[in-house]
Protein backbone atom coordinates (compact mmCIF):
# COMPACT_ATOMS: atom_id res chain seq x y z
CA UNK A 1 0.00 0.00 0.00
CA UNK A 2 3.10 2.09 0.46
CA UNK A 3 3.94 2.31 -3.26
CA UNK A 4 0.00 3.62 -3.84
CA UNK A 5 0.97 6.40 -1.31
CA UNK A 6 3.78 7.65 -3.07
CA UNK A 7 2.10 6.80 -7.17
CA UNK A 8 -0.76 9.23 -5.46
CA UNK A 9 0.83 11.93 -4.11
CA UNK A 10 1.22 13.85 -7.27
CA UNK A 11 -2.06 13.28 -8.70
CA UNK A 12 -3.54 14.69 -5.26
CA UNK A 13 -1.30 17.70 -5.35
CA UNK A 14 -2.05 18.41 -8.86
CA UNK A 15 -5.80 17.67 -8.40
CA UNK A 16 -5.68 20.21 -5.11
CA UNK A 17 -4.14 22.95 -7.53
CA UNK A 18 -6.24 22.63 -9.62
CA UNK A 19 -9.33 22.65 -7.35
CA UNK A 20 -7.85 25.87 -5.48
CA UNK A 21 -7.28 27.45 -8.74
CA UNK A 22 -11.06 27.63 -10.15
CA UNK A 23 -12.36 28.21 -6.45
CA UNK A 24 -13.67 24.09 -6.53
CA UNK A 25 -11.95 21.93 -3.56
CA UNK A 26 -15.58 21.30 -2.02
CA UNK A 27 -16.94 19.92 -5.05
CA UNK A 28 -13.35 17.78 -5.70
CA UNK A 29 -13.27 16.88 -2.44
CA UNK A 30 -17.13 15.43 -3.74
CA UNK A 31 -15.75 13.96 -6.40
CA UNK A 32 -12.78 12.26 -5.37
CA UNK A 33 -14.70 10.37 -2.68
CA UNK A 34 -17.41 8.81 -4.85
CA UNK A 35 -14.56 8.14 -7.53
CA UNK A 36 -12.63 6.54 -4.36
CA UNK A 37 -15.63 4.27 -3.40
CA UNK A 38 -15.99 3.29 -6.97
CA UNK A 39 -12.80 2.24 -7.17
CA UNK A 40 -12.95 0.53 -3.24
CA UNK A 41 -16.12 -1.55 -5.08
CA UNK A 42 -15.01 -5.24 -5.76
CA UNK A 43 -15.98 -5.77 -9.36
CA UNK A 44 -14.15 -2.43 -10.12
CA UNK A 45 -11.04 -3.43 -8.50
CA UNK A 46 -11.12 -7.14 -10.27
CA UNK A 47 -11.75 -4.41 -13.70
CA UNK A 48 -8.96 -2.24 -12.31
CA UNK A 49 -6.51 -5.16 -12.13
CA UNK A 50 -7.61 -6.98 -15.20
CA UNK A 51 -5.83 -6.71 -18.56
CA UNK A 52 -8.62 -4.43 -19.83
CA UNK A 53 -7.16 -1.61 -22.13
CA UNK A 54 -6.61 1.93 -20.57
CA UNK A 55 -9.22 3.49 -22.60
CA UNK A 56 -11.72 0.91 -22.37
CA UNK A 57 -11.05 1.25 -18.52
CA UNK A 58 -11.64 4.68 -18.48
CA UNK A 59 -14.83 4.93 -20.31
CA UNK A 60 -16.23 2.47 -17.86
CA UNK A 61 -15.42 4.29 -14.57
CA UNK A 62 -16.52 7.77 -16.32
CA UNK A 63 -19.87 6.06 -16.95
CA UNK A 64 -19.61 4.19 -13.27
CA UNK A 65 -19.57 7.60 -11.85
CA UNK A 66 -21.94 9.53 -14.31
CA UNK A 67 -23.05 12.60 -13.18
CA UNK A 68 -21.02 12.70 -9.93
CA UNK A 69 -18.19 13.62 -11.94
CA UNK A 70 -17.62 16.93 -14.03
CA UNK A 71 -15.92 17.09 -17.20
CA UNK A 72 -12.54 18.09 -15.31
CA UNK A 73 -12.72 14.60 -13.04
CA UNK A 74 -13.58 12.96 -16.28
CA UNK A 75 -10.13 14.26 -17.76
CA UNK A 76 -8.67 13.31 -14.51
CA UNK A 77 -10.06 9.95 -14.15
CA UNK A 78 -8.75 9.38 -17.88
CA UNK A 79 -5.09 10.23 -17.21
CA UNK A 80 -4.73 8.17 -14.13
CA UNK A 81 -6.48 5.39 -16.56
CA UNK A 82 -3.83 6.01 -19.11
CA UNK A 83 -0.84 6.05 -16.65
CA UNK A 84 -2.57 2.98 -15.13
CA UNK A 85 -2.96 4.06 -11.67
CA UNK A 86 -6.85 4.09 -11.24
CA UNK A 87 -6.29 1.21 -8.59
CA UNK A 88 -4.53 4.68 -6.50
CA UNK A 89 -7.35 6.71 -6.63
CA UNK A 90 -8.65 6.04 -2.39
CA UNK A 91 -4.84 7.25 -1.53
CA UNK A 92 -5.30 10.11 -3.84
CA UNK A 93 -8.51 11.13 -1.99
CA UNK A 94 -7.29 10.83 1.54
CA UNK A 95 -3.89 12.85 0.28
CA UNK A 96 -6.32 15.11 -1.07
CA UNK A 97 -8.46 16.02 2.26
CA UNK A 98 -5.36 15.76 4.13
CA UNK A 99 -4.07 18.80 1.66
CA UNK A 100 -7.88 20.33 1.78
CA UNK A 101 -7.46 20.81 6.00
CA UNK A 102 -3.70 21.70 5.94
CA UNK A 103 -5.43 24.59 4.08
CA UNK A 104 -8.31 25.12 5.50
CA UNK A 105 -6.65 24.80 9.11
CA UNK A 106 -8.67 22.40 10.14
CA UNK A 107 -7.87 18.50 11.87
CA UNK A 108 -10.05 15.54 12.34
CA UNK A 109 -9.67 14.61 16.39
CA UNK A 110 -10.61 11.58 17.44
CA UNK A 111 -12.19 10.92 21.10
CA UNK A 112 -12.78 8.24 22.87
CA UNK A 113 -14.46 8.25 26.45
CA UNK A 114 -15.50 5.54 28.83
CA UNK A 115 -19.00 7.60 28.96
CA UNK A 116 -21.02 9.72 26.75
CA UNK A 117 -19.64 13.45 26.72
CA UNK A 118 -22.03 16.14 27.64
CA UNK A 119 -21.86 19.18 25.04
CA UNK A 120 -20.00 21.25 27.45
CA UNK A 121 -17.08 19.03 27.81
CA UNK A 122 -16.97 18.62 24.08
CA UNK A 123 -16.95 22.00 23.76
CA UNK A 124 -13.98 22.60 26.84
CA UNK A 125 -11.97 19.73 24.45
CA UNK A 126 -12.44 21.51 21.71
CA UNK A 127 -11.57 24.78 22.27
CA UNK A 128 -8.80 23.38 24.42
CA UNK A 129 -7.39 22.03 21.51
CA UNK A 130 -7.90 24.67 19.02
CA UNK A 131 -5.66 26.56 21.31
CA UNK A 132 -2.85 23.84 21.28
CA UNK A 133 -3.03 23.00 17.92
CA UNK A 134 -3.85 26.28 16.17
CA UNK A 135 -6.48 24.78 13.73
CA UNK A 136 -10.09 24.39 13.34
CA UNK A 137 -10.57 21.43 15.32
CA UNK A 138 -13.56 18.79 14.53
CA UNK A 139 -14.38 16.14 17.17
CA UNK A 140 -14.94 12.57 16.05
CA UNK A 141 -16.27 10.90 19.28
CA UNK A 142 -16.49 7.05 20.75
CA UNK A 143 -17.04 4.97 23.46
CA UNK A 144 -15.07 2.44 24.82
CA UNK A 145 -16.08 1.23 28.09
CA UNK A 146 -12.90 -0.61 28.95
CA UNK A 147 -11.59 2.54 29.53
CA UNK A 148 -12.70 2.46 33.31
CA UNK A 149 -12.90 6.54 33.06
CA UNK A 150 -11.38 9.26 31.15
CA UNK A 151 -10.43 9.86 27.56
CA UNK A 152 -8.13 9.37 25.01
CA UNK A 153 -7.23 12.04 22.08
CA UNK A 154 -5.87 11.16 18.96
CA UNK A 155 -5.01 14.47 16.50
CA UNK A 156 -2.68 13.83 13.46
CA UNK A 157 0.52 12.31 15.58
CA UNK A 158 -0.40 13.86 18.68
CA UNK A 159 -1.89 11.45 21.46
CA UNK A 160 -3.38 12.32 24.80
CA UNK A 161 -4.02 9.63 26.98
CA UNK A 162 -5.86 10.37 30.14
CA UNK A 163 -7.62 7.49 30.89
CA UNK A 164 -7.28 6.08 34.16
CA UNK A 165 -6.18 3.16 32.08
CA UNK A 166 -3.05 5.33 31.06
CA UNK A 167 -2.89 6.92 33.97
CA UNK A 168 -2.62 3.68 35.90
CA UNK A 169 0.16 1.83 33.03
CA UNK A 170 2.05 4.70 33.62
CA UNK A 171 2.06 4.99 37.03
CA UNK A 172 3.28 1.23 37.56
CA UNK A 173 5.66 1.85 34.99
CA UNK A 174 7.18 4.59 37.45
CA UNK A 175 6.66 2.16 40.68
CA UNK A 176 8.89 -0.39 38.46
CA UNK A 177 11.50 1.77 37.59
Amino acid sequence: MSDLTTIARPYAKAAFDFAVEKGALDQWGQMLTFAAEVANNEQVHELLTSSTSANRLSEIFVAVCGDQVDEHGQNFIKVMAENGRLEALPDVCAQFIVLKQELEKEIDVEVTSAAVLSDEQKANISSKLEQRLERKVKLNCSIDETLLGGVIIRAGDLVIDSSARGQLGRLSEALQS
